[in-house]
Parts: structure tokens; sequence; C-alpha cells
């Protein structure tokens, strides 16, 4: 009868071990979540920022908005992207955890493509006509675009930065300013007091190239408004 009762109380006891193990697991993960998501162990310190050279560090910290000591798992990471992207220079942001205490900011800023001067001012866009910077200078190396209020639904806009994109390097390294009065009224001017009459931004690749090749000819102004048809005097 002894034996009979220690074997029912050992197959009970083996019935019950994966459940005891479960229940064992299901703590674990309990307690190490809690630690997670509610210990200042692994809370927020430290905010590393990769990319940044027309925002500075302060601008994004400042856009992220994090507080130190939350938990790192509590991070809305995508709210987080939301705010950086609003900085004006920045294109695109991926933010992620390192941890313990560490939130990563990576950043790609806009390329600056033209200068548009403004009320004694210069403002910087991008290829997509974005403004994204505004200085009191007129940075190297960046061609001048006049033209009313610059934007990326803007037709003038659109219209210099596609003849800005189809100028060759012998256009590109004369060019001194492009000029836009219309959508059918762009103006490319040059060193030395040349001007290419340019019309509107459809053909530009055709229109750059006729262009480039008269350079050598004599005369001040180049007319590749209609680029089958050229003059120049």
């Amino acid at each position: 009868m002894r034996r009979f009762t220690a074997r029912a109380r050992q197959r009970r006891m083996r019935a019950a071990m994966p459940w005891t193990v479960l229940a064992g697991a299901l703590v674990v993960a309990l307690v190490g979540t809690g630690i997670v998501y509610g210990t200042s162990a692994l809370g927020f310190r430290t905010l590393r920022i990769v990319g940044a050279a027309l925002v500075t560090p302060e601008q994004v910290r400042e856009a992220a908005r994090l507080s130190d000591g939350v938990p790192l798992a509590r991070i809305d990471l995508a709210a987080v992207e939301d705010r950086v992207a609003e900085l004006p220079p920045v294109a695109r942001v991926t933010v992620s955890r390192q941890w313990p205490r560490t939130i990563l900011v990576e950043l790609v800023e806009r390329t600056p493509v033209a200068v548009v001067p403004q009320n004694r001012r210069f403002v910087v866009i991008d290829g997509s006509g974005v403004v994204f910077q505004t200085r009191s200078d007129h940075p190297a190396g960046l061609p001048l675009a006049r033209l009313g209020t610059p934007g990326p639904d803007d037709l003038a806009t659109t219209g210099a930065l596609t003849v800005l994109a189809a100028l060759s390097p012998e256009l590109r390294e004369r060019l001194t300013e492009v000029v836009v009065e219309g959508p059918a009224r762009i103006t490319v001017k040059l060193r030395g007091g040349r001007t290419v009459l340019w019309g509107d931004a459809s053909r530009s690749d055709t229109k750059s190239q006729v262009a480039t090749s008269l350079l050598a000819r004599k005369g001040n102004t180049i007319d590749v408004r209609t680029p089958d048809v050229v003059t120049i005097r």
C-alpha cells in the first residue's frame, strides 16, 4: 500500500513539474520586464548624435526632448524621430536604443543646392526647393538664384533648380546667378557680363549643351530659348 502511495505521489509530481517550470519562467520574465521598464538602472543618460553638421547637438537635444533617467524601453522612438525631423536642415532621421543607457540619433541632412537673396539675407534651398537655412552671408560655392518666394511647390523655384541641375561643368564654372522672372523667362548670367537667355526649363539638357558649344564664340548674349535655332550677339 505504501509502495502504491509513493508511486502515485511521484506521478503527481512529474505531472506538476512542467507547470512549475512554466510558472517559474513567467515570474522571471515578469521580474525582467519590470527591471527593463521600471528601473533607473536602465534609464536614459546619454544622447549620441551622428551626422550633425548644419544643426548643433544642442538643437537636436532640445528637439528630442528626452528626460534623464526615463527607462530606455519606455522611450517612444518614433515620436523622437518625428520631433527631430522638424528641424529644417534634417532630411531623414533614425533613432535607436543602445543599451544600457544611450539613445542614438542618426541624421541625414539636406544638401544645399542654391542660395536665394531675401531682405538683405540669404536663404539656402535643397534640390527639392525646401528652405532650410537663413544666413547673413552668401555661402561660398553655392549659386545664386534670384526669384520670388522659394519653395518646393513654387514654379520659379523648380524651374531654377531644373536649369541648375542641367548646367555643364563649363557653364557652372562661369555661373554668377540664375534669374527667374517668370516660368518662361529664365536667364543664366555668367562671369564677364555674358548672358544666356534660357526661356523656360524645358529641354534644359539640350540648351546646356548648345550654350556650352557657343562659349568660345564672340558675343555677350547667347539665346537658347529655342535650342534648335540659336542666336548669339
